[in-house]
């Protein structure tokens, strides 16, 4: 069975200074996973999630253009296992009047290709249950600049006295 995802942020790891990509489930439970992918898919994800125009096409807008001109479309993306920390991906093209076929691809550029192609990413609900974690409604987690106010004011309001003897 597949889940419904939507691509929440594109982020570097701290500790490895790394891109990642945030992926979380669109209906109950909410869990969401991340992958770690390179540079230039992460700025490919980034514009378009930015739906950021570019003077000249980037390799994904390409892949779709050029699909577009053969009447090729990109019908979804399905992220599908992760084997040794690897994830995997498939990307269904439907030919006008054909049948559909798949395409092994990495992640990072099957995000690029459906943020671009405007199609559905799903994950296998098995891949969802191996490495999704729920987590709280954003409404319901304090913003970071929230947590920061916080401790501004804790550490501009705080005296010698606070500690005790």
């Amino acid at each position: 069975m597949m889940k419904s995802l939507s691509v929440r942020a594109v982020r570097l790891d701290r500790m490895s200074n790394t891109p990642i990509v945030t992926l979380r489930e669109e209906e109950s439970p909410r869990r969401q996973f991340e992958i770690f992918i390179g540079a230039p898919e992460a700025a490919s994800i980034q514009i378009a999630l930015d739906d950021e125009k570019t003077p000249r096409p980037l390799t994904h807008d390409l892949f779709v253009l050029a699909l577009e001109r053969i009447n090729v479309s990109v019908e979804r993306v399905v992220l599908t296992h992760v084997s040794s920390g690897t994830y995997f991906a498939d990307v269904v093209l439907l030919p006008d009047g054909g049948q559909e076929t798949t395409v092994s691809a990495r992640p990072s550029d099957a995000l690029a290709i459906a943020l671009r192609a405007s199609c559905p990413i799903y994950a296998l609900e098995t891949l969802l249950d191996e490495v999704g974690e729920t987590v709280e409604d954003e409404a319901e987690q304090p913003a970071e600049a929230e947590i920061i106010d916080e401790f501004r004011d804790f550490i501009e309001n705080i005296s010698p006295d606070d500690f005790g003897k």
